[in-house]
């Protein structure tokens, strides 16, 4: 996209600052968000930040196209606050796409999960059942079926992107997120500070690791494309945690065991498992980083800290 008036709900978040971040270079992009699960410390200068709530009324939603990734986006969140949960997911985003729509914008992307497919070892095809385990799939869910009326009945083009386990490392725009980040965040910042990673159950659990700037292309590539409907956004090749663990110390030249614990969820989630096929198809899109490459790049930041305190020792000797 370029020369484009965007506006990125949940900007300064995650993925939402990668997101605007790209895009600023050849657009005009508005990163909007309330500072509760974002920062604007992780957007680039060329970004105009906007603190408002999704919420809210006034919202600047005369743009070209609208990219809704501002959600409580974990099961945490709306077990804590159901209500305040539905809100924000459901009808924040009715507010953004009436507010829109009402500004003449025609294309949208937003962010939905693929936790909704529940537990699954065999790839995952947008045709499958899913459930609403939790509050949090119940909001999504409530969310692609808003999409499909806006579509159907107001002719807009309403791609949902059921996102798979989404990662970059503290080195990059996730260390806000603390104990929301990616675990592959999380255990790599243990292993590197010599703390052992907890794993529930016996680690043997998987995920569809997709790095953060495949994601990102992926968005991009959606609203270029003016897609309408659900779309995985995911690599299809699952790691277990404890092949994770063995990568991070790899990487890290560590030897840190992690500690099991008992799973304490009953609807936990063992295993996901994209199939993007759908979502290639539509756009040409493929990923572009290994989770090999992704490994590294989590681990890079901590491989250069250590060397630069190494050298420092040196020239102190």
């Amino acid at each position: 996209m370029n020369g484009k008036r965007i506006l990125v709900t949940g900007g300064a978040g995650f993925i939402g600052s990668n997101l605007s971040n790209g895009l600023a270079a050849e657009n005009e992009v508005i990163a909007l968000d309330n500072c509760y699960l974002g920062t604007p410390e992780n957007l680039d200068d060329d970004v105009i930040f906007a603190e408002a709530d999704v919420l809210d009324e006034g919202l600047p939603t005369d743009v070209d196209a609208v990219f809704h990734l501002a959600a409580l986006s974990s099961r945490e969140m709306l077990e804590e606050n159901p209500r305040e949960g539905a809100r924000v997911n459901i009808e924040g985003f009715v507010n953004v796409v009436e507010q829109a729509m009402a500004d003449g914008c025609e294309t949208f992307v937003y962010a939905t999960t693929s936790s909704i497919y529940g537990s699954q070892t065999d790839p995952c095809t947008e045709k499958m059942p899913v459930e609403a385990s939790t509050g949090y799939d119940a909001s999504m869910m409530a969310r692609e079926r808003y999409a499909e009326y806006y579509s159907d009945f107001h002719d807009l083009s309403l791609a949902g992107m059921r996102f798979f386990s989404v990662y970059q490392g503290y080195g990059g725009n996730e260390a806000h997120k603390g104990e929301y980040a990616n675990t592959v965040s999380q255990f790599a910042d243990q292993i590197a500070n010599g703390e052992s990673p907890v794993l529930w159950g016996d680690g043997s659990q998987t995920r569809d690791f997709t790095h953060v700037s495949d994601i990102v292309r992926g968005l991009e590539l959606a609203a270029e494309k003016q897609l309408d409907g659900i779309y995985n956004l995911g690599v299809g090749n699952p790691y277990t945690f404890n092949e994770m663990v063995e990568m991070i110390n790899d990487e890290l030249g560590a030897d840190v065991e992690p500690v099991y614990e008992p799973v304490p969820l009953e609807n936990y989630v063992y295993h996901t498992h994209a199939d993007p096929s759908k979502f290639k198809a539509a756009t040409g899109w493929e990923p572009e980083i290994s989770f090999e490459e992704g490994m590294s790049m989590v681990c890079e930041p901590y491989k250069e800290q250590e060397k630069s305190e190494e050298e420092k020792e040196r020239l102190t000797e």
